[in-house]
């Protein structure tokens, strides 16, 4: 953290964070971007890459609960992610991004498609020019990751088999003269590799 963000020796509890995002739960997601209170320093909180949620080495066992705390989630400039209340703001470890995209809706065909992704925690996202989806490639492996943005800065990876589904609504399309294999989605073409690549 920089600034004047640092860290206190009495970050918020579970219980206190809990009920601080109970009390903005029925009035939608929560203007967490509009808050900016004191750094309480970080919690032993993580979210693992296969989006599970630990609280001091244990997993948050209540689907309500995890799916509270990821209604008061915000990533930081720094690329740090943190818990916020309009009172307090506490660190937690993100091994890979908050949240995985387990299944995904097709609508249309085309340029016409939609593609709309639920989230391990009930987030409802369609890919478009504001929630794109973008590929990473492993630098060893070379194999392709892709993630799709679900509101503010905050992604979701998309599964292993929730990919291969989207390879099936797959299209070639040419730009700038090279010829690419991606989805499109929301009036938007993603690309995800070059066809040669893929043997088209």
């Amino acid at each position: 953290m920089s600034g004047t963000d640092q860290k206190t020796d009495a970050p918020a509890g579970l219980d206190g964070l809990a009920r601080a995002a109970s009390a903005n739960a029925e009035k939608g997601l929560p203007p967490v971007h509009l808050w900016n209170p004191e750094y309480c320093g970080e919690i032993d909180m993580r979210i693992a890459r296969d989006g599970l949620w630990f609280y001091q080495g244990t997993p948050i066992g209540r689907e309500r609960l995890v799916r509270l705390f990821s209604t008061i989630l915000r990533k930081e400039d720094d690329g740090s992610y943190v818990l916020v209340t309009p009172v307090e703001r506490v660190g937690i470890e993100v091994e890979d991004v908050p949240f995985v995209a387990v299944d995904v809706e097709a609508k249309g065909e085309g340029r016409a498609q939609t593609l709309t992704f639920r989230t391990n925690v009930g987030d409802f996202v369609t890919a478009d020019a504001d929630h794109p989806i973008r590929i990473e490639k492993d630098p060893e492996t070379g194999e392709p990751t892709p993630y799709v943005l679900v509101r503010a800065r905050l992604e979701a990876r998309v599964n292993r088999a929730m990919f291969y589904y989207l390879v099936d609504y797959g299209t070639v399309e040419e730009k700038d003269g090279a010829r690419l294999f991606g989805v499109w989605s929301g009036g938007v073409f993603f690309p995800f590799a070059p066809a040669r690549e893929l043997g088209l």
